[in-house]
């Protein structure tokens, strides 16, 4: 072969081998090859919230659900007696809970709930730091409770009623005599009494009414207020779970209650166009202060979205709607001047400085000191 015919067939070669080698596909990376997909951690979107009856303003949950996209559960618990045996047996299925603070404290040293990620909470800064202070009892650090809301157990009337029934009889100087002294329990009967269905809230209010700790730790204290409680145990008509709607509708003409609840009950008196005037009263020996708190349970599935709710609950306007369609005070500090000037001048809403030092502070129970406590308040109910 010469080197001319050599070099013409040479060049074929490598000119074909070339063409087929841009012919043939390619193969397939080895799966090995293959980075693996980062797993995301993407809750759905669902929200499970467990709170107290006639707490919400209307359309805030659905205004919450429209703007994230995420699907709100809302379930309602009666008592904190009711939401701490749920809480204790575990797999709550909710993500946010509001316990008052008297049983959030026993709840977070027992592990059931979980810290707040305060990085995705950016509104924290709203909240009131007197407020946060006092909360520092039941929540050292203020690491697991957002308020709700605040208001104190005091004495309710529906003054027109209670007016009435108590004749020439004039108005004590301290309110809690309307319920617990029977010179006036004996004639209010006729309109009725009616109690928080709650030993923690009727109890402390007995203990503070007969000059011990609200919260004692002795179990002989506990003896007293029951003893106390049981001369006026025939006068009292109701032991209640719908106090709102007791007083609004007059099933009773006295009550102890949460003033809130008494403000919306006023509320609802009005709107009925009812010629009664209900009040939340400030007796002058103070009422018990507590706070209804956001907490997120330790077993909820959705934790990322309770604290975009907790962030969205904190706006200023938000919380403001709270205060002015509930009838309970807001913590949130960056809400006050969105209030309406009904609310802010009512006194049992926006408490005086000088009346909320003698509010009795919230604390807790030891445990010999919540069996006594119930003990009392059972024998109380039972009339024994």
């Amino acid at each position: 072969m010469n080197k001319k015919y050599f070099l013409s067939f040479a060049l074929s070669a490598l000119m074909l081998a070339a063409c087929t080698q841009q012919e043939q596909p390619s193969l397939p990376t080895p799966a090995s090859a293959v980075s693996a997909p980062v797993a995301v951690n993407v809750e759905e979107k669902v929200l499970n919230i467990y709170n107290w009856p006639d707490y919400v303003p209307e359309g805030m949950l659905a205004a919450f659900e429209k703007e994230t996209g995420i699907k709100v559960n809302y379930d309602t618990f009666e008592t904190n007696e009711a939401l701490h045996a749920k809480l204790v047996a575990g797999n709550t299925g909710y993500d946010i809970v509001v316990p008052g603070s008297v049983f959030a404290k026993p709840q977070i040293e027992g592990g059931l709930m979980q810290p707040l990620d305060k990085a995705n909470i950016k509104n924290l800064s709203n909240l009131d730091p007197a407020i946060m202070i006092t909360l520092v009892k039941a929540d050292p650090g203020n690491n697991y409770l957002v308020p709700w809301a605040w208001s104190f157990t005091t004495v309710g009337w529906n003054k027109t009623k209670a007016q009435k029934a108590l004749g020439n009889m004039p108005m004590p100087e301290n309110a809690w005599d309307l319920v617990f002294k029977p010179e006036y329990t004996s004639k209010l009967k006729s309109c009725g009494i009616a109690y928080l269905d709650s030993p923690t809230e009727i109890i402390p209010a007995a203990l503070h009414y007969i000059g011990k700790d609200a919260y004692s730790h002795n179990p002989a204290d506990y003896k007293l207020a029951a003893d106390m409680l049981g001369k006026v145990r025939q006068d009292v008509r109701i032991f209640s779970a719908t106090m709102i709607d007791d007083l609004a509708g007059g099933k009773a003409c006295v009550a102890i209650g949460w003033a809130g609840d008494i403000n919306i009950a006023a509320n609802r008196a009005k709107d009925n166009k009812s010629n009664d005037e209900i009040e939340a009263l400030l007796p002058s020996t103070g009422a018990l202060i507590f706070f209804d708190t956001m907490a997120i349970t330790k077993d909820a599935k959705h934790p990322k979205n309770a604290h975009k709710f907790i962030e969205f609950y904190l706006r200023p306007e938000n919380a403001a709607l709270m205060t002015n369609t509930m009838r309970y005070p807001t913590a949130n500090k960056a809400a006050i001047d969105q209030l309406k000037p009904d609310i802010a001048s009512n006194k049992s809403i926006i408490v005086e400085t000088n009346y909320f030092s003698k509010m009795i502070p919230p604390s807790s129970f030891t445990n010999e000191a919540r069996a006594a406590l119930a003990s009392a308040y059972n024998s109380f109910k039972k009339g024994k």
